[in-house]
């Protein structure tokens, strides 16, 4: 089995099987599961807080400076967002120092960490299609440079094809509604 990042060989085991179940075509879920999962993975699963999430996993408890050094590209402004939004989640714990000047340090909660082992199944993913990844990418930007782009080679269909609809333009006389005054 491949080393994927700090992942253990039982957590890799365990997001190999989730994703087999995922793709079952009878597997159900509750409803209120999937409104939260949807919910948590809009709030959590966006570029910024995955990148601080490694980035405390690998370096513990964090001061501000810190991560924004180790966060390639992040604002201020961005940081300070994902930050408290993470600490809302209660993935990190945000601790103030009362000394002059204040330090305030970052540091990934037990919900944060797991959050990070949850990802484990895109490491997974990744690992095991890259090369089919990168082919997909380069037939396609070679089928974008032909005259005829990326549709070279497949045939329209009825439901592809598309029609002009001509949209009246409106016109500056007032409309009359029937039965009014």
């Amino acid at each position: 089995m491949t080393k994927l990042a700090k992942f253990t060989e039982k957590q890799v085991r365990r997001a190999k099987r989730d994703v087999v179940y995922a793709a079952a075509p009878d597997a159900v879920t509750d409803p209120q599961l999937d409104a939260l999962v949807n919910e948590l993975i809009g709030r959590v699963a966006d570029k910024w807080t995955m990148l601080i999430l490694e980035v405390l996993a690998e370096g513990g408890e964090l001061r501000f400076t810190r991560i924004s050094e180790r966060v390639e590209g992040i604002s201020q402004k961005m940081l300070t967002q994902t930050l408290r939004q993470m600490e809302r989640d209660g993935l990190l714990t945000r601790t103030i120092y009362p000394v002059v000047p204040p330090r305030v340090e970052y540091q990934l909660t037990k919900l944060g960490l797991t959050l990070g082992g949850a990802f484990c199944g895109v490491w997974v993913w990744a690992s095991e299609n890259l090369k089919r990844v990168e082919q997909a990418r380069r037939d396609f930007d070679e089928r974008a440079k032909t005259p005829q782009g990326w549709t070279q080679g497949r045939q329209p269909t009825a439901e592809r094809k598309t029609t002009s609809v001509r949209v009246p333009r409106p016109t500056s006389r007032p409309r009359t509604v029937a039965g009014g005054s």
